[in-house]
């Protein structure tokens, strides 16, 4: 055990993460060079494609004497989740900062999670080769956040491999060994999970205590479930079949059970095997003679490890399948997505217009951007998708049928009897109630920052002026960059301010978010009608006073997006029974007089006025069809 080293490698989107874990599995041999491609750690195509890490990959490296087992995290805020699970899992974290790009939002949010977590942190600034590389400025902003001598931090090139050495040498030296006891019950921490067809799902585990061998049996102990082990191992990165994972080693345990939500990440597996105090195991037959609530009492012994917590997404949009047969295949495609990404959570629900489909949760866009990729890639299912929202929490006037309190300390009969305000959450536009039972709408606020050179200031400032974001302050990481912070409501944030700070500082500002809490405004449901059909997936929750400016920016680029039909079709903005924006789609004209060549104006009139009356007829009758990137690209300002 003294000879294992576990750390994870923590930075900013683009900093080189993937790209130093392949100079580590180069220099340690645990990759012949042969197999050896860009950025091996990311598995997906998507991943390659989009130049991001979206999955945390462990994997295992033999060097000199010593055992790493190294976790590559992604950076993006919307992936956050994966992060804080990676560092409960490890002892020390390597803080990667690019040489050129500085100390960013996420390289901040990420290391006040290692020091929470009181890793042993080693700072490295990486893209030393790059010719506009500014080492000393960023080595002096690394000191300035951390607090640690200058002479600790190292220089290297994830791309040519320098100083990656030096790196190695230093995670042995500063990293302490993982510690444990092995003659205790097993407890290990699930930090991810995966589905394989033949072995169920597979934890991705750290050991604490005990050891873990194929065949025992284990239970989790948050969920109570029970099973047998059908094989463990670790990772190089691929799966290898070991006998045992021992106390401190990180590696996978194929339970074979056939969901995910059987095998919660965060959860702790210990085993009912259990070990006495004379070092000698359990009965195996009176073991299997015990009901599982004596098991379970058992198992209570063991204290379960910290770090269990339930993913709060961030945004919700429901998504239908195009033709309802899909229905069935959708739900079996999101199943398996759930299997590999603990953070996105759905269940079913249903439309008047669209019919039955899901209303998912994300933890950001770009969180819904890759399932809905993957959708499409993996599964060959392009969704409809509703306009993706936050979660608001309302406060009724009355009770509405078929709503209950969420809390009331005396009782739902009384609370019942005592017509008393209460809280409901609404998770999409389509839930929110009718205006008169209506008391108080509150939406989530953020704690924004956000990081950039003090030159773009007065951009920065621009684009915030144009959100409802309030001003808190301003720290100064040096001369020449800033840390700027806000209340803001997320609303604000998720859906295009990554964007516009992104246009407004050429590209270097960057921005990590956090739930702080919950907000009155003045908030109102605003409905999309097309050919006087209201499209539920168009409705959207905007403050009242933006209302209007929002609904002609909407039907303006619907306008764009729907293509015209035979019959004119109106698309309008509206607040319950007031229209507050129209568009029209102009119909194609079909020129019935063309084979007219002279006579009586009346001819060309009665021809005209039969025409007419066949298109009032088809506007009754006719359905506009919505394409699917209609109801993404409303969000696009």
């Amino acid at each position: 055990m003294n000879n294992i080293r576990n750390f994870c490698i923590i930075a900013h989107i683009d900093h080189g993460k993937s790209t130093l874990s392949d100079r580590m599995l180069e220099m340690t041999g645990t990759v012949e060079m042969r197999k050896m491609k860009e950025q091996l750690l990311d598995q997906m195509d998507l991943e390659r494609e989009r130049g991001i890490t979206i999955k945390m990959q462990p994997v295992r490296m033999n060097y000199k004497e010593y055992i790493f087992n190294l976790i590559d995290t992604p950076g993006h805020v919307d992936f956050g989740y994966e992060v804080s699970r990676s560092l409960a899992a490890v002892e020390g974290a390597v803080l990667l900062v690019d040489a050129t790009k500085g100390v960013q939002a996420q390289t901040l949010a990420n290391l006040y999670q290692a020091i929470e977590h009181n890793l042993e942190i080693i700072p490295v600034v990486n893209k030393i080769d790059l010719p506009n590389a500014n080492v000393e400025k960023v080595k002096k902003e690394i000191v300035h956040i951390l607090g640690c001598d200058e002479e600790e931090i190292l220089e290297v090139s994830g791309k040519t491999g320098q100083g990656v050495p030096a790196l190695l040498e230093r995670i042995v030296e500063k990293i302490p060994a993982p510690i444990g006891d092995s003659q205790k019950t097993l407890r290990a921490l699930i930090f991810d999970s995966k589905y394989d067809t033949y072995k169920g799902v597979l934890a991705h585990v750290r050991v604490f205590d005990g050891e873990i061998r194929a065949e025992e049996e284990i239970i989790m102990m948050i969920n109570d479930k029970k099973s047998d082990v059908i094989e463990v191992g670790y990772f190089k990165p691929e799966l290898v079949k070991a006998e045992k994972l021992s106390v401190g080693e990180i590696g996978y345990i194929a339970t074979g059970l056939k969901s995910v939500g059987e095998c919660k990440v965060g959860d702790t597996i210990t085993s009912l095997s259990r070990t006495n105090a004379d070092g000698t195991r359990n009965n195996a037959e009176k073991i299997q003679r015990r009901s599982a609530s004596s098991l379970r009492e058992s198992a209570t012994q063991v204290v379960p490890l910290p770090g269990y917590k339930e993913v709060v997404p961030m945004v919700y949009a429901s998504f239908y399948p195009v033709e309802g047969d899909d229905y069935n295949l959708m739900r079996d495609s999101l199943d398996k997505l759930k299997l590999n990404d603990a953070s996105f959570v759905f269940e079913p629900e249903s439309n008047l217009a669209l019919g039955r489909g899901f209303r998912c949760g994300f933890l950001g866009l770009l969180h819904l951007e890759i399932i809905q990729s993957r959708l499409q890639r993996e599964f060959q299912i392009n969704p409809t998708v509703t306009t993706p929202s936050v979660v608001y929490e309302i406060t009724l006037r009355n009770i509405p049928k078929g709503v209950h309190p969420v809390e009331y300390p005396a009782g739902r009969d009384n609370f019942a009897k005592q017509n008393l305000f209460h809280r409901v959450k609404v998770y999409s536009p389509t839930e929110f109630p009718d205006p008169s039972e209506i008391e108080e709408v509150f939406e989530p606020y953020v704690s924004l920052e956000i990081v950039s050179p003090s030159n773009y200031l007065g951009p920065i400032m621009e684009v915030m002026n144009n959100t409802r974001a309030q001003y808190q302050d301003t720290e100064y990481l040096d001369s020449e960059r800033m840390v700027i912070k806000f209340d803001c409501p997320l609303t604000d944030v998720v859906t295009n301010l990554h964007d516009d700070l992104k246009s407004a500082s050429s590209g270097y500002a960057s921005m990590n978010y956090e739930v702080k809490d919950y907000r009155s405004y003045d908030l109102v449901k605003m409905d999309i009608l097309v050919a006087e059909e209201k499209i539920e997936a168009f409705s959207r929750i905007v403050p009242r006073e933006k209302a209007n400016s929002e609904g002609k920016r909407v039907v303006t680029k619907l306008k764009d997006v729907i293509s015209r039909q035979n019959f004119q079709v109106a698309i309008q903005a509206s607040i319950g029974g007031k229209i507050i924006a129209r568009e029209t789609i102009k119909a194609f004209r079909k020129d019935v007089i063309s084979g007219l060549y002279g006579g009586d104006i009346t001819r060309k009139r009665k021809l005209l006025e039969k025409q007419k009356k066949g298109k009032k007829k088809m506007k009754n009758i006719g359905r506009v069809s919505i394409p699917p990137e209609a109801f993404l690209s409303v969000l696009k300002k």
